[in-house]
């Protein structure tokens, strides 16, 4: 049925054909307009000439790789991007979020959960355009512990100074500063942030850590986004003592990606 998503375009940038045509496939059934390329210059191309809603982006590419292309991609706007990572390691994961990936679904993956992703991606890039345009004077600046948020402008910052946050990673600080001394399941987190009612919860993870390392002043003994150990995180207002380190697998940046979340 191509009834729901019929005006969203997705880009899809993989040069394993077998993928790519696996992708496409599934997303032309789900309703998109999908494009397929097998390089980054041949993405910049395009996107260039037919502009994405979303663009499902392998990490792994031959010549210029998927990080390049997403930062090349981001220099022209925040068009909502799902990496491919080809391994399980957290590193690529990371770096894929650094450059301002939305999303990472890694390699042997459901075409049907992808097309979830996507789905669930596109819906919450429209919601805050919706919201922006909308209703501007219905989503107030925050701040709370130093740190200022603009939900309109989406902008972030610290003492004054911007961050330089990716979208999601915004969508996550604004809902936890919304909540502050609330302890905020990860599962609650997927579901309220990401808009999934499904998923590994070492996502939430992922993110928080690189949230910390934006906000905090020392992101191995956060003062603010504080783990609350069997449930998830917790913004805190006063700050007075650090979270240290010991035991605590979100603090640390060596950590695997599922190793803070067993006890949640």
């Amino acid at each position: 049925m191509h009834s729901t998503h019929h005006t969203a375009r997705v880009l899809v940038v993989d040069d394993d054909p077998t993928v790519s045509e696996v992708v496409a496939g599934y997303l032309d059934r789900a309703g998109f307009t999908v494009d397929r390329v097998a390089d980054g210059p041949a993405a910049l191309e395009r996107a260039a000439a037919f502009p994405p809603d979303l663009v499902v982006l392998d990490l792994m590419l031959p010549g210029m790789d998927g990080l390049e292309v997403c930062r090349r991609l981001r220099e022209d706007g925040p068009v909502p991007v799902i990496m491919l990572t080809a391994r399980g390691d957290e590193d690529d994961r990371v770096l894929g979020l650094e450059v301002g990936a939305d999303d990472y679904v890694t390699k042997p993956f459901s075409p049907r959960e992808l097309v979830l992703r996507v789905t669930s991606v596109l819906r919450r890039a429209r919601t805050r355009a919706t919201v922006a345009a909308s209703a501007p004077a219905a989503v107030p600046p925050l701040r709370v512990g130093g740190i200022g948020l603009d939900p309109v402008a989406r902008r972030a910052t610290k003492d004054g100074t911007e961050l330089g946050l990716t979208l999601r990673e915004f969508d996550l600080l604004a809902f936890l500063m919304r909540h502050p001394g609330r302890a905020c399941g990860r599962e609650e987190l997927m579901r309220e942030v990401w808009g999934w009612e499904f998923g590994d919860v070492s996502t939430v993870t992922v993110h928080v850590r690189r949230l910390r390392a934006k906000v905090e002043d020392d992101p191995a003994r956060p003062r603010l986004i504080r783990t609350v150990w069997g449930v998830g995180y917790r913004f805190d207002t006063d700050g007075d003592t650090p979270e240290g380190t010991a035991g605590n697998p979100d603090a640390s940046g060596t950590a695997s990606p599922g190793s803070g979340d067993r006890d949640a």
